[in-house]
C-alpha cells in the first residue's frame, strides 16, 4: 500500500480578529475569519479553502476521466459553498458546483458518456469522498 503525506504548516498570533498564515510546498497564503462572518477577511479562510478542495479535485477527477475515454473537452466551473448559521452554529451545509462541459465533437454519444462521467466523477473525487455524509454536494451540468 502507497501513501502520500502533505505537509502544511499555519501560524496565528492574536485572538479572533487576528491575521495568520498558511505555508504549503505549493501554497503560501494569509488566513483570517471571513467578512460574512465578522472577520477581517485577509487572505483565506477555511470555507474558500474547503470550496477549493471540493472544486479543484473534482475537476481534475472528470477532466482525467474525459481523457481516459477520448473525449476531448474544455471545463469551465462555478462552485458555491453554502454555510448556515443556526443559533450562533456554523455548519458548512452545501457545495454547487456549475459546470460547463464544452465538448469538442458533440455528438449524442459523448454527451451521454460526458454526463454520466460528470456524476460520476463527483461520487468518486477524494475530497468528495471525505465530506460525503456532513456536506452535500450538488453538480448542475451543462454541455455545449
Amino acid at each position: 500500500m502507497m501513501h502520500h503525506t502533505f505537509l502544511l504548516q499555519t501560524r496565528w498570533d492574536g485572538g479572533r480578529n487576528a491575521v495568520g498564515t498558511l505555508q504549503a510546498e505549493r501554497l503560501s497564503t494569509q488566513i483570517s475569519i471571513p467578512p460574512e462572518m465578522d472577520g477581517p477577511g485577509i487572505g483565506t479562510n477555511p470555507d474558500e479553502m474547503l470550496l477549493g478542495a471540493a472544486a479543484t479535485c473534482y475537476i481534475i477527477s472528470l477532466a482525467a476521466m474525459l481523457e481516459r475515454t477520448g473525449i476531448a473537452a474544455n471545463l469551465n466551473m462555478q462552485s458555491e459553498g453554502i454555510v448556515d448559521v443556526t443559533n450562533g452554529v456554523f455548519t458548512y451545509k452545501q457545495i454547487i458546483h456549475n459546470l460547463t462541459i464544452q465538448l469538442a465533437d458533440s455528438t449524442e454519444k459523448n454527451k451521454v458518456m460526458a454526463e454520466r462521467l460528470a456524476l460520476k466523477a463527483e461520487s468518486t473525487c477524494m475530497i468528495s469522498k471525505a465530506i460525503r455524509g456532513n456536506v452535500e454536494v450538488l453538480v448542475q451540468l451543462t454541455i455545449a
